[in-house]
């Protein structure tokens, strides 16, 4: 319980720490707790089935699809949460890509975006 509860909150600050790095994305402190909840829902349910559905295209170029995967999701997010808003695909794009980082530095493994 308590280490699920670390990851979150681990996972809500990589997440303000994004949003702040990355112009057209703004987060509030709820948000971010939200969102974290969110994208590990959006990465546990819909993520696989997108994953098996572009798979073709992720071949075609060679994995490069799945950001474009992860920046859909992340704007999937963005019209979920309340407190979350991105101003638009590449605000996504380069908030995808920083959050992925960010989770991998800190070891955050239930979110993959």
């Amino acid at each position: 319980m308590i280490h699920t509860l670390l990851h979150w909150v681990v996972a809500a600050i990589a997440i303000g720490v994004a949003a702040y790095l990355v112009p057209g994305v703004h987060v509030t402190l709820v948000g971010a707790l939200v969102l974290a909840v969110v994208l590990a829902l959006i990465n546990l349910f819909i993520r696989p089935i997108i994953s098996i559905l572009t798979l073709p295209l992720s071949i075609l170029t060679l994995g490069l699809f799945s950001l474009v995967v992860n920046t859909l999701l992340v704007m999937l997010a963005a019209a979920i949460v309340p407190g979350f808003s991105v101003a638009g695909f590449w605000s996504a794009f380069f908030f995808a890509i920083l959050l992925a980082l960010i989770n991998t530095l800190f070891g955050v493994r239930f979110l993959r975006v």
